[in-house]
């Protein structure tokens, strides 16, 4: 991951888009640890989590910030597990229930789904 170029590219979007896009990387850190095939992938999608937390926490609401730095916070203790964690189908299916949760939360908090949003997601 070039970390600046992620950067430049996301910060280039509204802040709807970006929680949009930090939802669905959230959702792929959620489908990718069910699986137990590569769990370098799954530590590279939270790492990026945890960057776009970074670049839009702070031009949130003051709620959904702390909501996001939340969950930076516990990727983060997700991340300094994985290695070991990755190898326990219950932990997989844990952090994949986790995600999962904070991706529909983040999804929400971006307003894309409101049907009076003109970039509203179908």
């Amino acid at each position: 991951m070039n970390k600046e170029k992620l950067r430049q590219r996301f910060l280039r979007d509204s802040l709807p888009v970006r929680l949009g896009g930090l939802a669905a990387t959230l959702a792929r850190v959620s489908s990718s640890a069910r699986e137990a095939e590569n769990p370098v992938i799954v530590s590279g999608l939270m790492d990026e989590a945890r960057y776009l937390i970074e670049w839009t926490a702070a031009e949130a609401e003051p709620e959904v910030a702390a909501e996001l730095v939340q969950t930076q916070r516990l990727l983060t203790l997700w991340l300094r597990a994985w290695n070991a964690a990755h190898a326990d189908r219950h932990q997989r299916v844990l952090l994949a229930a986790q995600a999962k949760e904070w991706s529909d939360k983040t999804l929400q908090y971006s307003g894309l789904l409101n049907e009076d949003n003109p970039k509203r997601i179908l």
